[in-house]
């Protein structure tokens, strides 16, 4: 019985996914149509595979509130080719909850570049024991997957995949989970007990399911779907996440629309009572564009640039809503600090070591004569690319995160990390970025030492 790959999975999830998160949020489909408007113009600049990858290019998140929840996401990811990369301690923002990101970490990125943060509820870091208690219980019971979609993902699991036969019924059974309920688990008392310790806590504890709360397209020029946004009606986000403009993009930015108040009907406990109508903001429109991952070195220089813009960003607050110049402000503040510090330009950023790049042999090239590297690209015979970043930056998913939950935390601190404790509710070690982006980059130059034995690196 023939099995459909896990790329191919991941494909028929993700439109699957993207589908019914439009006709849950209207919006998000107006985003999409502003951002395939913007990119349109670009599409020349990209060869024709980063073309098929931009018009596929979506993430998504969501958050659980117990180990077993994330143990589940990640046996049903398993079959989608997904795993987990990275660490990401969002208590630096005064957000009860760390995470990690599923995603492909081979070449099938290529076809089909789909990841969703994942989120895992940190009790230890609710203050109030009263509310640490209730967000417990109303979990307790809690299954997020049905019978029916965790006996698929254990059928898989037993032969060795997911077949064709089944395809179809092994994503709809697993899209349940990501489905909105707008009935509430708990009562309005207990909700605005969990909303006052964090709107955050709220939305984990107070469904029954872990729904998405967002999906993002990627644009070719975020700071167009910042002003489009404007200009559409489009609620933005006051300023995008990340790096400011650069003629060479690194890592992640982002935006948002922001997060819709929704309708929902509380739980209270009582057969006699009437429906309690209630409102509730989590869900969103986010959109990225990427750049260059950076290496070690890269991303101490990224992270102490980007400490110094923060300490001493202006407070814009007091912006009027409904325009663009709180985001301009925060943007030139940070070319303050990016635009000489940063180098920004590609073979700058190569040779000092800044991004990992991925290498190509020009096609016919190869020879046993003794050059180096940067001789064989001055040369035309070797080309380079920067790797693109695949993963996300803490302060940014802390950033969209707190504006749309209308959390009241201030600032930043080291935060409260618990990597190894993540890590025991997954089950497993999650996998470090910089060693998927290494051996990438390395694998390029054996293909360069294929051509040329006797390259100098």
């Amino acid at each position: 019985m023939p099995f459909v790959s896990s790329t191919e999975l991941r494909q028929r999830f993700s439109l699957a996914m993207s589908e019914m998160y439009r006709k849950e949020v209207p919006l998000y489909g107006d985003l999409l149509d502003l951002v395939r408007d913007v990119n349109e113009p670009l599409l020349d600049t990209l060869r024709p595979l980063e073309r098929s990858r931009l018009n596929q290019e979506r993430h998504g998140a969501i958050r659980v509130g117990k180990e077993q929840e994330l143990r589940n996401l990640a046996r049903l990811f398993r079959q989608l080719g997904m795993h987990a990369v990275g660490y990401y301690d969002l208590s630096t923002a005064g957000l009860p909850v760390h995470a990690t990101a599923f995603r492909a970490t081979d070449a099938s990125l290529l076809e089909n570049p789909f990841r969703l943060f994942v989120s895992l509820l940190r009790e230890d870091l609710i203050t109030d024991e009263n509310t640490r208690q209730l967000a417990r219980k109303t979990l307790s019971n809690r299954e997020i997957f049905s019978a029916r979609a965790l006996k698929l993902i254990a059928h898989a699991e037993a032969v060795g995949g997911v077949e064709e036969v089944i395809a179809d019924e092994f994503i709809t059974a697993a899209l349940a989970t990501f489905a909105f309920d707008r009935v509430s688990t708990v009562s309005e008392d207990h909700y605005t007990q969990l909303a006052k310790a964090s709107p955050l806590v709220a939305d984990i504890a107070s469904f029954a399911t872990p729904h998405i709360n967002h999906l993002t397209p990627c644009t070719l020029d975020i700071d167009a779907v910042q002003r489009g946004m404007i200009s559409r009606g489009i609620p933005p986000k006051s300023i995008i996440e990340g790096p400011p403009p650069r003629l060479c993009p690194i890592l992640l930015r982002q935006t948002s629309f922001t997060a819709l108040k929704e309708r929902i009907i509380f739980d209270n406990l009582d057969p006699a009572a009437s429906l309690n109508v209630g409102h509730h903001k989590a869900r969103f429109g986010e959109i990225e564009s990427r750049g260059a991952a950076l290496t070690a070195k890269g991303r101490a220089l990224f992270d102490e640039l980007f400490e110094q813009a923060r300490s001493t960003e202006v407070d814009t607050s007091a912006t009027p809503h409904g325009d663009n110049a709180a985001n301009d402000i925060h943007q030139a503040h940070l070319q303050k600090f990016f635009k000489g510090g940063f180098p920004d330009d590609w073979e700058t950023l190569r040779k000092q070591g800044l991004i990992f790049v991925r290498y190509e042999v020009a096609e016919g090239q190869h020879s046993t004569e003794p050059k180096s590297l940067d001789e064989l690209i001055a040369e035309g015979k070797v080309t380079f690319k920067g790797i693109l970043y695949e993963d996300f930056l803490p302060a940014s998913a802390a950033g969209i995160f707190s504006s749309n939950l209308g959390e009241n935390k201030a600032g930043h601190s080291k935060g409260n990390p618990d990597q190894a404790g993540f890590e025991k509710s997954l089950g497993h070690a999650v996998l470090e970025a910089e060693d998927i982006y290494r051996t990438s980059e390395e694998q390029s130059l054996q293909e360069v030492r294929k051509a040329f034995p006797a390259v100098t690196l």
